[in-house]
């Protein structure tokens, strides 16, 4: 019964290549990419005092990701050194907080109209 698994196996992943040799498998199409709609954006630097439950610092991130933000993440609850700096210099006992351009732009809480614009509003270097 092994033998006969590991036959069929074998037979089907030799049959796959060789339906790929002759090409009859085949990529999916793929979309055509508009030149003009992607466009490479330098950003300040971008600080996120955060923790691992909170939404509103989940939905800060993951803004972040999907849109290529390079960002830099400090969870307050397994900094302290980061928890410190939230605390005295931001002045703040909630998250997120996000540090954009050092120290030019504080936001506490996360909404993505108030993110663009102040970053649209900073000088890029």
């Amino acid at each position: 019964m092994v033998n006969s698994i590991k036959a069929f196996i074998f037979l089907s992943l030799t049959l796959f290549a060789l339906s790929c040799q002759a090409g009859e498998v085949r990529d999916a199409p793929q979309s055509p990419v508009n030149p003009t709609a992607v466009k490479p954006q330098k950003y300040p630097k971008v600080v996120l005092y955060s923790t691992s439950w909170c939404p509103h610092c989940k939905e800060a991130k993951e803004y972040f990701t999907r849109n290529s933000i390079p960002f830099i993440n400090k969870d307050v609850e397994i900094d302290s050194a980061a928890m410190d700096e939230l605390t005295n210099k931001y002045k703040s006992q909630g998250v997120p907080v996000i540090v954009i351009g050092d120290d030019k732009v504080i936001l506490k809480g996360f909404n993505k109209e108030k993110f663009e614009k102040a970053v649209n509003e900073l000088p890029v270097k």
